[in-house]
């Protein structure tokens, strides 16, 4: 068979209201000619990609059993085509589906990017298939052709949603995705966008920190900065921003006062911000959570205009320098209650215990400033 030719397989057209989704038989050795592995990435023009890497094992495991006796795959691969790939009706209608052929081009020379399809569900399964050392093996296959990107991304979340997907693989499509999320989904969209933005903007403290597919050399853990982004968004500091009718808001707003407050957070411990959780409670998720819960008390109701000469919280965190045991010592949370630096763990328990603490002391504070600037709710100077 030539490099470049076209692939014309039987196949069923089924209307699904607007979408058409095709079902046909494929022999799985040729699958990788016209189909490709989007695995999730990170360029100059931002987030490409959606799949998670091949698991070896896994896909050695699937290989095995292809080539014992009796093997059957009954599952279907999915695949997202680009408009390259078309269907013709030459049989029968009876209005929810019609009998036809699928039109998808082969070119051998194409890199792995350029090809027609996308494979959306399977990946193991076909990688399994291609390094068997079967002849042929034909499957069941579903298809949709996509309107972008962003459509194929969603698709991917919602045919793997009852699956145990890495979090943080959904955490960094989330925000390029368009069309309906399961709710849990949904409501993390928001969080997730912010938290992109912390993690790949130059001015931000939280810059290539956060661990995510993309970012792997991030030693913050995604799921702590989500949960005091989402606490902040419905409880907070963010909520001013936040457009309750469209679960929107405005981004900007958000992402800046977010980086003016943890700015000075990485200003004042500064030692304690470079290192992994296992060495600072700061970038430990009970830092990350219990300062989040600051952020909102310190900063609740100004915006950023006012946050960025706000003397008030920077005074506050000034404060908390003189308790604070982010990476040696004991913390004094009470005459019978000094836990060494690294007992406190990322738990409900141990972040109200640290929460109370912190904010405490931050309240005395700006009791103290209330006082030497009466009348200036700001205390600005």
């Amino acid at each position: 068979m030539s490099d470049q030719h076209v692939l014309r397989l039987p196949a069923i057209e089924i209307s699904q209201g607007s979408r058409r989704i095709y079902t046909f038989a494929v022999d799985g050795k040729v699958i990788h000619d016209f189909a490709a592995v989007s695995r999730v990435h990170r360029d100059e023009s931002g987030l490409d990609g959606y799949q998670r890497p091949e698991v070896l094992t896994h896909v050695r495991a699937i290989r095995r059993y292809l080539e014992s006796d009796g093997a059957m795959l009954p599952n279907a691969i999915v695949f997202a085509f680009d408009d390259r790939v078309s269907f013709r009706a030459t049989g029968p209608s009876n209005g929810h589906a019609v009998v036809g052929e699928l039109n998808i081009p082969v070119d051998r020379l194409l890199s792995e990017g350029q090809r027609p399809a996308l494979i959306v569900d399977g990946q193991q399964r076909s990688a399994a298939i291609r390094d068997s050392e079967l002849d042929v093996f034909p499957v069941a296959a579903v298809g949709f052709i996509a309107s972008g990107l962003e459509d194929q991304r969603a698709q991917f979340i919602l045919v793997n949603n009852t699956k145990p997907l890495p979090k943080g693989l959904i955490h960094e499509l989330l925000p390029d995705t368009t069309g309906e999320l399961p709710v849990a989904y949904a409501r993390r969209k928001l969080p997730a966008q912010l938290m992109m933005r912390l993690n790949t903007d130059g001015d931000s403290p939280f810059q290539g920190r956060i661990s995510m597919p993309t970012a792997p050399d991030g030693y913050i853990k995604d799921n702590s900065v989500l949960r005091m982004i989402e606490n902040s968004l419905y409880e907070g500091a963010l909520y001013q921003y936040r457009d309750p009718v469209t679960g929107g808001g405005d981004i900007e707003a958000m992402v800046t006062h977010i980086k003016i407050f943890w700015q000075q957070v990485a200003l004042l411990w500064e030692d304690d911000w470079c290192l992994p959780p296992r060495r600072s409670r700061l970038t430990h998720g009970v830092g990350i959570r219990s300062m989040g819960y600051v952020m909102d008390e310190l900063t609740e109701g100004k915006a950023v205009d006012e946050l960025k000469n706000d003397f008030v919280f920077r005074s506050a965190l000034q404060r908390l320098t003189h308790v604070v045991a982010w990476s040696e010592g004991n913390w004094g949370f009470a005459d019978d209650d000094t836990p060494r630096w690294n007992s406190l763990q990322n738990s409900p328990n141990d972040v109200r215990r640290l929460t109370t603490f912190l904010l405490g002391v931050c309240r005395q504070r700006v009791a103290e400033l209330a006082l030497q600037f009466p009348g200036e709710s700001n205390a600005n100077s």
